[in-house]
C-alpha cells in the first residue's frame, strides 16, 4: 500500500507493545501540541535537565526572529518555543520531555527545508546552531562535523587547512540536511554525494534514545540515513571523509545567451554530459532561464555558469563548443575553491540564498535535455513576461548539471538513495508577494507547466522528485524510490526507528499523498 503501514504490521507493532506491557506515554497522549506552549514553564520543568549553556525562548525574545527565519514561507513551521541545546546530550533530553509533554519538536539548522508537510508542524523547535565544530582526525582521512555545520563554513574551513569534502552547491545551508537526502554538490564527480562519505552519526531517535550510527552500530539505520534520514532521527554530529584539496585554483566561465540559441546551448550540453561521462573535473554546470531586461524586456536569456576543478587552459579546452555560440556577455575567472559558489551566485549573499521569500516550486530527475522540451519551457516564460512582467520577474527555471562518476560509482543498492540514474536536477521556483492567492494559483500553474514539460519530455522513464528539491505534493514512490523492495525496506525500518511517527514533517514515507494545488 502506497505510503501506509500493512494493517499487519500494525497490529503487529501493538500487539508487541502490548505484551510488553509498557505503552510509551506519548503514544498515550494527544499527539497534537497544546495550543499555547509556556516560555517560562519549559524552563521550569526542563532546564534543570540541560546544559548550562542551552538557550530557551519564545516569540517575545530578540533573537526569535532570526531563529525561525525560514527560506521559504510558503509552508512555515509554526515554532512557539525555539531550544539551542548546548550539548549534544541535550537533544536527547529535549526530545524526552516533548514526548511526556505530547509535545512536537523539530531540528533545523539553517531553515532551509520547504515541503508542504512542514506547514503542519506546530510546536518546538530544536536549533542546531551550537553545534558548528569541526575537528579533522589524526590520520587526515576523516572529520568530526556538528550537526548545525553549513557548507559555506565546512568548505572555508577545511580549505584553508589542506582539505575538502562533499557538501552542497550553496554556501548557506547546512550540511546534513540536504545529505540526509542524498546531497549533491561540486565535489561528487571526484568523490560522490554527501552520503556516500558519511561514515558514522550521532542520532537522536523519536523516543529520545542517542544512538551511535554506523557499519557495525545500527547498519541498518545507516542504510536509511543516506536518502531518507529526515525520517528517522536527529543528527547531532557526523563522520565523514575528508580530502586532500586539490589544485590551488578553480576556472569558472559564465555565459549569457538569447533564446534564439538555446538548441545551439542544449545541443553542446547533452554532448557535453554524454548522458553521464561529464569530464570529472568539470564539477558543476548551473544553467537559468531568467528575466535580465538589461539584454531583453521581451523575453528571459539563459545565463549558465560552469567550475572546473583546475587550470583555465584545461577548463577552456573542454568548454570550446560553448565558446563557439555567440553570447551577449561572458566572464571567466580562477579562484580558490572557497570562491567558487561567490562567481557561480551561491554564495551567501547572492539572492538565491535570501530568507523571507514565498517560493513556489516544483522539480524533476533528467538523464539527457529534450530540446522540444526547453523550447516550449522558454516560450512559456516568455508568454508570462507578455502579460505580466513583475511576476516573470520573480521566475527562474534552473538546471543543474554534475560530473557525476563518484555518484554513479556507489552501488544503488547501498543507500536509501533512489535516483542516481538522473544526472541532471531540475528546479523551477517563483518568488511571489505574501497572501496574493491569485498570483499564488497562477504561480502553481506555472510550476506544474514546466515540471510536465521536463517529465513528458523522457516519457520512458518514471517520475523522479530529488527529495531535498520535492515540494511535497509528489508521490513517496516519486520522491523515495519505485523499486517495492526499497519502499517496504524503509517502511519496515520506520516501524522499528519511530513507530508513532514523530518524524513526519519532511516529505514523511508514511502517509497519504499529499493533496495540493499540483
Amino acid at each position: 500500500m502506497k505510503g501506509l503501514l500493512s494493517l499487519a504490521s500494525c497490529l503487529g507493532i501493538f500487539h508487541t507493545l502490548v505484551a510488553a506491557a509498557t505503552i510509551p506515554s506519548y503514544f498515550e497522549r494527544s499527539p497534537s501540541t497544546p495550543r499555547k506552549l509556556s516560555v517560562a514553564q519549559i524552563q521550569r520543568e526542563l532546564g534543570s535537565r540541560l546544559s548550562k549553556s542551552t538557550i530557551i525562548f519564545g516569540p517575545e525574545d530578540a533573537r526569535y526572529e532570526d531563529a525561525t527565519s525560514r527560506w521559504n514561507d510558503f509552508a512555515k513551521p509554526k515554532f512557539q518555543i525555539v531550544i539551542e541545546p548546548g550539548q549534544e546530550s541535550d537533544v536527547a533530553s529535549i526530545v524526552k520531555y516533548c514526548n511526556e509533554k505530547s509535545i512536537e519538536f523539530l531540528a533545523i539548522n539553517k531553515g532551509h527545508g520547504y515541503p508542504s508537510s512542514l506547514g503542519s508542524f506546530n510546536g518546538v523547535q530544536i536549533n542546531l546552531a551550537q553545534f558548528r565544530s569541526i575537528t579533522i582526525q589524526p590520520n587526515g582521512k576523516s572529520a568530526w562535523f556538528g550537526g548545525g555545520v553549513f557548507d559555506g563554513q565546512a568548505n572555508r574551513y577545511l580549505w584553508d587547512q589542506g582539505y575538502v569534502t562533499t557538501t552542497g552547491s550553496c554556501d548557506c545551508v547546512g550540511m546534513m540536511g540536504p545529505g540526509l537526502g542524498g546531497g549533491h554538490g561540486r565535489h561528487e564527480g571526484p568523490h560522490g554525494m554527501i552520503s556516500d562519505n558519511i561514515l558514522q552519526l550521532n542520532v537522536v531517535l523519536a523516543d529520545g534514545t542517542a544512538v551511535r550510527v554506523n557499519n557495525t552500530s545500527h547498519s541498518d539505520l545507516l542504510w536509511a540515513m543516506k536518502g531518507a534520514g529526515h525520517n528517522f532521527g536527529i543528527v547531532t554530529s557526523f563522520e565523514m571523509k575528508v580530502y586532500p584539496r586539490g589544485p590551488d585554483t578553480w576556472h569558472y566561465h559564465n555565459y549569457v545567451w538569447r533564446g534564439d540559441q538555446l538548441e545551439a546551448v542544449f545541443t553542446a550540453l547533452n554532448n557535453f554530459h554524454g548522458n553521464g561521462s561529464t569530464p570529472v573535473n568539470m564539477t558543476t554546470n548551473f544553467g537559468n532561464m531568467l528575466l535580465d531586461t538589461t539584454v531583453s524586456d521581451k523575453e528571459p536569456v539563459l545565463w549558465w555558469t560552469f567550475a572546473y576543478r583546475g587550470s583555465a587552459a584545461e577548463a577552456e579546452t573542454l568548454l570550446a563548443p560553448f565558446n563557439a555560440i555567440e553570447a551577449v556577455r561572458d566572464e571567466q575567472g580562477d579562484v580558490p575553491f572557497p570562491k567558487v559558489a561567490a562567481a557561480q551566485q551561491t554564495d551567501e549573499n547572492s539572492a538565491i540564498c535570501q530568507h523571507n521569500k514565498v517560493r513556489i516550486t516544483a522539480t524533476a530527475g533528467l538523464q539527457v535535455y529534450n530540446l522540444t522540451a526547453e523550447r516550449l519551457i522558454f516560450e512559456g516564460f516568455k508568454k508570462r513576461i507578455a502579460s505580466d512582467p513583475t511576476f516573470a520577474a520573480g521566475a527562474a527555471v534552473t538546471h543543474e548539471g554534475y560530473s557525476t562518476a563518484g555518484t554513479d560509482a556507489q552501488n544503488s543498492n547501498d543507500s536509501a538513495y533512489p535516483f542516481r540514474d538522473d544526472h541532471h536536477l531540475m528546479l523551477i521556483q517563483i518568488v511571489i508577494p505574501p497572501n496574493n492567492k491569485t498570483i499564488e494559483q497562477e504561480a502553481w500553474k506555472w510550476a506544474k507547466e514546466v515540471r510536465d514539460q521536463w517529465n513528458q519530455g523522457q516519457p520512458t522513464r518514471p517520475v523522479n522528485a530529488y527529495v531535498n528539491y520535492a515540494n511535497g505534493f509528489e508521490s513517496v514512490e516519486e520522491q523515495y524510490g519505485h523499486e517495492a523492495w526499497r519502499l517496504k525496506k524503509l517502511r519496515d525500518l520506520k516501524a522499528k526507528y519511530d513507530p508513532f511517527n514523530r518524524f513526519r514533517f519532511y516529505n514523511p514515507i508514511i502517509g497519504k499523498k499529499t493533496v495540493g494545488p499540483i
